[in-house]
């Protein structure tokens, strides 16, 4: 996923307390088998939102899946794909995957990470699918949303990004959330579980803050009108939620940690010490007034004075294992390109119903980026709104694999440390146990609570930004473990 407007960079159970209403006529406008049409559903309760959708076979025709857009009034719309459970769709939760940027679609996530299907080329440079049998859909149903509208195929008839803040951009993932539980109402009352990855750290909390308070005020105040999502938990992978900490952290991972790209004596390193101090006295500004004017400055300056040094290194920001020249490969992974060579295919196309009027596919949108940097939403301290959260029952899954320097797990291990909540002295003195997955060691956990835990962080070994890429078997144990509430240490 991208990272700033400086550098292109990759990312990517209570019952319910509101009964359900049945589909009418009001939800349900119309149904066709024809494949060039969509289903309709909308609601007065969200008069300027409606759901468009088709059941497409790509990917994997052995579950049952559907393709289509969330339309906000005439102005944005976002695309989603959706995939059943291999195991049993009826019993099994429902993860919600957002891929981050602020930009990058989550079909990459699908097609590179996690999804049914793996993205493959031929020799004679044909790409197409196969089976992914580490799928996160082996026991959840799983939704992936491009948000917000101008991501992936997700479009907008203003030429200019309708939605410029994580904030607002979670609004319309709620309205969302909201249809597609009418919708599909078997999945209303599942377990439902957020999985976000890089700037998923931003989308995430935002989006589960809204849920969370939705949910609340459901129970003060029952409505016919909105339904209970039935959220369990948070997963961030790799995530960016507190830049005060996480972006000076990068200097003692590039020059002092086992994977460092420079020398500690270097005189990178020493640029980068000297400028560290000024980047959290920045963002410590941005933190207090949380306003454009204040938190712009420190996006360009952390971004340019620090990852501008890191730059020469030549590394992979998301796997320092890797070497990566950006002037010729700016996202350093060509599965990427492959991605939206297949997104773009006018069969892949026709297939997912992609409205006429969607841009050409592309993983990463860099104007999107610019938007949300020139308002200074990355710099934004998301970490705050998981205290209540946390606190209040919903369970937080923080993973990081160890070869990622662009959220390094030196500086995820250190924020949620310092999570303010009721379980941060227990979670302070719980040590780093062994995770091993198929009698080979995958990473160390540390958790506190039942189960696989309320406050649980795991590193990922011999994993970069995209663990389900890097780590498929170790990322999905990981997943099933999690969602099924099963301690992931040994």
């Amino acid at each position: 996923m991208k990272f700033g407007a400086v550098l292109a960079l990759l990312a990517y159970a209570l019952p319910a307390v509101v009964g359900l209403p049945s589909m009418d006529a009001q939800q349900v406008l119309s149904m066709e088998d024809d494949v060039s049409t969509y289903e309709h559903v909308s609601h007065p309760a969200f008069a300027e939102y409606s759901l468009r959708l088709k059941k497409p076979t790509l990917c994997d025709d052995s579950v049952k899946q559907y393709s289509g857009y969330l339309d906000i009034a005439e102005d944005k719309h976002l695309f989603f794909w959706f995939f059943e459970s291999r195991g049993s769709p009826s019993d099994d939760p429902l993860v919600m995957w957002l891929n981050g940027g602020p930009g990058c679609s989550s079909t990459t996530g699908l097609l590179f990470e996690l999804g049914p299907c793996t993205i493959n080329k031929t020799e004679d440079g044909t790409v197409f699918t196969s089976h992914n049998p580490h799928s996160w859909n082996q026991n959840a149903n799983v939704i992936f949303l491009d948000q917000p509208a101008m991501v992936g195929y997700s479009y907008s008839s203003n030429k200019t990004a309708p939605v410029k803040t994580t904030p607002e951009a979670a609004k319309d993932v709620y309205a969302f959330l909201q249809l597609f539980v009418r919708r599909f109402d078997e999945y209303a009352t599942r377990p439902f579980h957020i999985a976000a990855e890089s700037y998923g750290g931003h989308y995430a909390p935002n989006i589960a803050s809204i849920v969370h308070r939705k949910n609340k005020e459901l129970i003060q105040a029952p409505s016919s009108d909105l339904l209970r999502i039935n959220l369990q938990s948070i997963m961030l992978g790799n995530a960016l939620t507190d830049p005060l900490i996480q972006m000076p952290s990068v200097v003692g991972y590039a020059c002092d940690g086992p994977f460092a790209v420079f020398d500690r004596n270097s005189k990178e390193c020493h640029t980068l010490r000297r400028r560290a101090p000024i980047c959290e006295r920045l963002i410590k500004t941005c933190y207090a007034l949380d306003n454009r004017a204040s938190c712009m400055p420190a996006t360009v300056f952390c971004w340019g004075a620090l990852w501008g040094v890191l730059d020469g290194a030549n590394r992979n920001f998301y796997d320092v294992r890797m070497p990566c020249n950006r002037t010729e490969n700016p996202l350093c992974y060509e599965e990427i390109d492959w991605v939206e060579n297949y997104m773009n295919l006018p069969e892949v196309k026709k297939a997912l119903g992609v409205d006429p009027r969607a841009p050409e596919y592309t993983a990463c949108n860099m104007e999107m980026n610019q938007d949300f940097a020139l308002q200074g939403d990355g710099m934004r301290n998301t970490k705050k709104l998981l205290t209540e959260i946390v606190d209040e029952g919903i369970r937080l899954l923080v993973y990081a694999g160890n070869v990622d320097m662009m959220c390094n797990y030196m500086g995820e291990a250190q924020w949620i440390e310092q999570l303010p909540s009721t379980h941060k002295d227990a979670f302070g003195e719980a040590p780093f146990l062994p995770w091993t997955v198929s009698d080979r060691p995958a990473g160390v956990v540390r958790s506190v609570g039942k189960g696989a835990g309320n406050i649980t962080y795991l590193t990922v070994y011999e994993a970069g930004h995209m663990v389900p890429h890097d780590q498929p078997e170790a990322a999905l144990d990981m997943l099933n473990k999690w969602i099924r509430n099963i301690p992931l240490a040994d």
